[in-house]
């Protein structure tokens, strides 16, 4: 299961952009003690986030599934909105932001990162 977006994923990201701020779903499924590296991933991220104009939206625990088939349930969702897809770009392509991509990678076995257009924006 892919953790991290690929080069290919980046590029229909870029090329299906409908223009305006994203919010990113991330639905994330924590490896056994990967919740402390995640952590310290999102410590390290605030000044990435910060230097394009993204802000998290929402953090929290999954807790109650009441529609789930065995095994779609959830550690952890967060929102992360960007003023724009290419704010998210600039973002993952800068060397600095790389160099602790290795903290979110170790953490999860599975992740959704998938990008949100909001209602009424069709």
């Amino acid at each position: 299961m892919a953790i991290d977006p690929r080069g290919a994923d980046l590029k229909r990201y870029k090329q299906e952009d409908p223009g305006g701020p994203v919010v990113m779903l991330n639905l994330l499924r924590f490896t056994e003690g990967g919740r402390a590296s995640y952590d310290e991933y999102a410590r390290a991220i605030g000044p990435f986030l910060k230097k394009v104009g993204g802000q998290v939206v929402y953090a929290g625990d999954g807790s109650t599934t009441l529609v789930a088939e065995p095994g779609q349930s959830w550690d952890a969702v967060l929102l992360v909105r960007y003023p724009s897809r290419t704010a998210f770009l600039e973002m993952v392509a800068d060397p600095e932001y790389q160099k602790i991509t290795h903290l979110r990678t170790r953490a999860l076995k599975e992740a959704v990162l998938q990008a949100t257009t909001p209602w009424g924006a069709r």
